[in-house]
């Protein structure tokens, strides 16, 4: 399952456990990262994981994708959930590998059927609490 563009593979773990967040809501979050040729899970968060679990487990100096499963409360006082792509890409990580996650982002989210937001972060304020909830609205 290689992409022409970027030669990427997604290990078939990453959509299983996707598929659990989803379906299941087994997850609160997954962190993915690329190892050589492929994309391969690298954390779960289990459900009971907050936002800032889900932020601290972003390396500072690293790129990484992940998934986080948001849940709210409209202002018709209805509970909602979105699921969230987020590229974290910041400014701090090798220029190699932000261009390997970059070009090879687009592949692996269509992988993951069933994103309902898209987040490029490239520094912990671009993907605070508050922008995770005003994009969910």
């Amino acid at each position: 399952m290689a992409n022409a563009a970027s030669g990427m593979a997604v290990e078939d773990e990453c959509k299983l456990k996707f598929l659990e967040l989803k379906a299941k809501r087994n997850y609160r979050f997954i962190i993915f990262r690329i190892d050589g040729q492929q994309v391969v899970v690298e954390k779960l968060g289990s459900p009971q994981e907050t936002y800032d679990d889900f932020s601290n487990s972003l390396p500072p100096n690293e790129c990484r994708y992940a998934v986080y499963d948001f849940d709210f409360t409209t202002s018709e006082n209805c509970q909602k959930s979105k699921i969230f792509f987020i590229a974290w890409s910041p400014d701090s990580s090798r220029v190699r590998m932000k261009m390997v996650y970059a070009s090879s982002k687009d592949r692996f989210k269509r992988e993951l059927d069933g994103i309902q937001v898209e987040l490029q972060a490239t520094d912990p304020s671009e993907m605070s609490f508050d922008i995770i909830k005003s994009r969910a609205l």
